[in-house]
């Protein structure tokens, strides 16, 4: 993911930026990692405890949180000793826009079964790798 963050000045992502984003959620452990820290949003979770919680080498979980970041999809900010990973919302939501910005040819009541289910932000079953 050599490319850099460009985003357009009308919030609009970018094909470039989409593809960075898609190949980097493209792997297992990123895509668990992406997913349990939406899970826990908007707190974060610190990368050892990512690690602990996928059971990845610490190491090697660096490398996936690296690939995250630099595609925008995650931050990390420092907290003491720990350094702490949130999902990027908003880079996400400008992912998700990028997919359907030209759903139904402008008939946006034809997309009306893209919006999400009422519980699909409520809690739900423990999913793999989610001790918690």
């Amino acid at each position: 993911m050599p490319h850099a963050r460009h985003i357009h000045n009308l919030g609009h992502m970018e094909t470039q930026n989409a593809i960075d984003s898609f190949a980097a959620l493209s792997q297992q452990t990123r895509l668990d990692a992406f997913r349990l820290l939406i899970r826990h949003e908007p707190t974060g979770l610190a990368a050892g405890e990512i690690a602990r919680r996928l059971a990845v080498p610490h190491n090697t979980m660096s490398a996936h949180l690296a690939v995250l970041a630099r595609a925008g999809l995650i931050a990390s900010q420092r907290r003491s000793r720990s350094i702490i990973y949130r999902a990027n919302l908003a880079e996400m939501g400008e992912l998700i826009g990028f997919l359907v910005s030209d759903c139904c040819a402008g008939h946006p009541e034809v997309c009306d079964r893209l919006t999400l289910p009422m519980g699909a932000c409520g809690p739900t079953k423990q999913r793999r790798g989610d001790n918690s």
